[in-house]
């Protein structure tokens, strides 16, 4: 059997110089590049969010759009090569879910890696953006406002290292269970560590502002405000909304969830809660002010709090069972209660800045480097 002999090394790079200087330069291909897709229609968006791989960027024209089914994907993409979802250069991009079924979600994503900035969400049938079992994810300024149920959710077990930053989420109501399930922020059914809220703006939605039902993991929760959470404007006669800032717990579940920097105000329930957690829940130089329950409702867990202001609200400032850790606190002996620069929340509704972090204020401070949220 006959068989061709290779060619020295040599001769092949000879070849190929002979080759340039016959045919002109010689171009070598590049690493393959991550895809920039660029999406103008609803179809176009639901394609590429479902078809994404490791480092994809799905840009979104400017627009309101309105899909007929549950934009999904369940690509994942890595640490060193996320998939990104975001507007085009500074377009405002809404995706409306009017155009959904009953019952329909407008976003659910059941992957890994991906960062997701600066759109909004509104007037979904139910959820509007859910995150299921998924790891790894960045949620930049991203705004859910006057759906059907809970506003942003994370659900599902490993859901592990997550941020959610900047979120406003507001006006969620679930008619058919007359205010009982939309909060603004859910974190509910499931575990996974590593998660964390950060900056977020929680308010006027019929249930809580953030609620932790039956997780079974810490979340650490920083710079966050809830207010406003349970209140009928909904004119439901049978309304049930909790009305809670945090619900920091439920469903027999012991975790030590960590709040710090945080505020709760004019929230129909009380402002930070337990909800049967006998976890070493940690609350930190945070503020309550003028809920219409307690500022701070710990009566049967072991909770840490430490340098928290509690002010004007309804059924007093704490109730706190025997193995909570109360030190610092302005209920606590010695602790002054320090005066607020200004209890008009008006600029709390204002433009976020530049960076997306909280508006500027001078509600609720105190000008205090010890006690109470620093209200940014």
């Amino acid at each position: 059997m006959s068989r061709t002999a290779a060619r020295p090394r040599g001769t092949l790079l000879a070849l190929t110089v002979l080759a340039a200087s016959v045919a002109g330069p010689v171009v070598l291909a590049s690493p393959a590049q991550a895809a920039t897709v660029v999406v103008s229609t609803a179809t176009e968006l639901a394609s590429a969010v479902k078809n994404a791989a490791p480092g994809t960027v799905i840009q979104v024209r400017g627009g309101t759009y309105r899909p007929t089914a549950t934009l999904q994907s369940t690509a994942n993409g890595t640490a060193s090569a996320p998939i990104r979802l975001e507007p085009y250069g500074s377009e405002s991009v809404v995706i409306d879910g009017s155009g959904l079924p009953a019952g329909a979600w407008i976003f659910k994503l059941t992957a890994d890696y991906w960062t997701v900035s600066n759109l909004t969400f509104q007037n979904s049938p139910d959820s509007a953006v859910v995150c299921t079992s998924c790891t790894g994810t960045v949620w930049n300024r991203i705004t859910t406002r006057n759906g059907g149920d809970s506003g942003f959710t994370l659900t599902g077990a490993d859901t592990n290292n997550n941020t959610v930053r900047n979120l406003d989420s507001y006006g969620h109501y679930d008619a058919a269970n007359h205010g009982e399930n939309a909060d603004g922020l859910a974190i509910k059914f499931g575990s996974g560590s590593g998660n964390l809220i950060t900056g977020a703006r929680l308010f006027d939605n019929s249930d809580d502002g953030v609620d932790l039902w039956s997780w079974s993991s810490p979340v650490t929760i920083e710079h966050t405000w809830a207010w406003g959470n349970g209140r009928n404007r909904w004119s439901d006669s049978a309304f049930a909304g909790d009305g809670n800032g945090y619900k920091l717990g439920g469903d027999g579940e012991v975790v030590a969830h960590v709040v710090n920097n945080s505020a709760a105000w004019s929230n129909a329930g009380n402002g930070f809660t337990e909800n049967s957690n006998k976890g070493a829940i940690v609350i930190n130089r945070t503020t309550a002010y003028a809920n219409g329950k307690w500022g701070y409702y710990l009566a049967t867990g072991a909770a840490r709090l430490g340098r928290n202001l509690a002010v004007g609200n309804g059924s007093g400032l704490v109730n706190k069972g025997s193995s909570v850790v109360s030190s610092g606190n302005n209920w606590d002996s010695g602790i002054a209660t320090p005066a607020f620069v200004s209890t008009n929340p008006a600029t709390a509704y204002g433009a976020r800045k530049a960076d997306g972090s909280l508006p500027a204020t001078t509600f609720l401070t105190t000008g205090s480097t010890t006690i109470g949220s620093t209200m940014n």
